[in-house]
């Protein structure tokens, strides 16, 4: 913890999509969230070990995985499918794992993309990048402004769903 009470150490962001996920991270203390990589989902695993080479790489401490929720709150297929990612992201990296509301991350990511001047076709391999960043500032600033860490704990125990 830094002298201030707040948590320190670099916390990766991740955005959990059909095809790609996208990966940002913070600063040492947990003010600023840069857009790091996408990466490829894959039914064997390897998504989760490249997250994981990531995190070692930058010696994160946490990691904050989006949890898409219908506007209403409700949960949905995307909902379930990145809870069951970050269990099993949980279960491989040994680091804790919380879920924090995304709700309209990526449609803010694609609009900052949008007003930087970028088309939809150039911005594609960005906008998950650009999704998690979001994510993560979001949940940096809420932590900053509550003294709380964001989300919930993500349990590594947990039997994760089949993807």
């Amino acid at each position: 913890m830094a002298a201030d009470g707040f948590r320190t150490g670099v916390r990766l962001g991740i955005d959990v999509g059909k095809a790609r996920v996208g990966v940002a991270r913070s600063d040492l203390h947990g003010m600023l969230a840069t857009p790091l990589e996408t990466v490829r989902r894959a039914s064997d695993g390897s998504d989760l070990t490249r997250i994981g080479e990531l995190a070692v790489e930058y010696e994160a401490s946490e990691v904050l995985v989006g949890l898409p929720l219908a506007l209403s709150g409700r949960a949905t297929a995307s909902t379930d499918d990145a809870r069951g990612f970050a269990v099993r992201l949980a279960a491989v990296l040994g680091l804790p794992v919380r879920l924090v509301d995304e709700r309209l991350s990526t449609v803010s990511a694609n609009s900052a993309l949008r007003q930087s001047g970028r088309s939809q076709k150039s911005s594609r391999m960005i906008v998950d990048q650009i999704a998690a960043v979001v994510i993560l500032q979001h949940a940096l600033d809420t932590e900053r402004s509550t003294g709380r860490p964001p989300g919930t704990p993500v349990d590594a125990e947990e039997t994760p769903p089949t993807p």
